[in-house]
């Protein structure tokens, strides 16, 4: 499992467990399991899909930086909303 947290200047809108990620980087989307390499890579405008427990949950955002170690997922941007 990954431990996920998507936080923005407003409030932290998903902080929990999820079996993947897929975010929008700025040069393309990015898609995240468990044992991903570490990594930083900066946030494009886009949809941002995070599946937890089978279900999927949906944000827009835009900007910001997505960063990936040792199994924890951590994604601020700049302005999001659930979708």
């Amino acid at each position: 499992m990954l431990n996920v947290s998507v936080v923005s200047p407003e409030r932290t809108l998903f902080e929990g467990e999820a079996e993947s990620v897929v975010a929008p980087a700025f040069d393309g989307e990015v898609g995240i399991l468990t044992h991903h390499a570490p990594m930083l890579t900066l946030l494009g405008n886009g949809r941002l899909r995070i599946r937890a427990a089978g279900n999927e949950r949906s944000f827009t955002v835009a900007g910001g930086f997505l960063e990936v170690a040792d199994d924890r997922v951590r994604i601020v941007t700049e302005r999001a909303e659930t979708i």
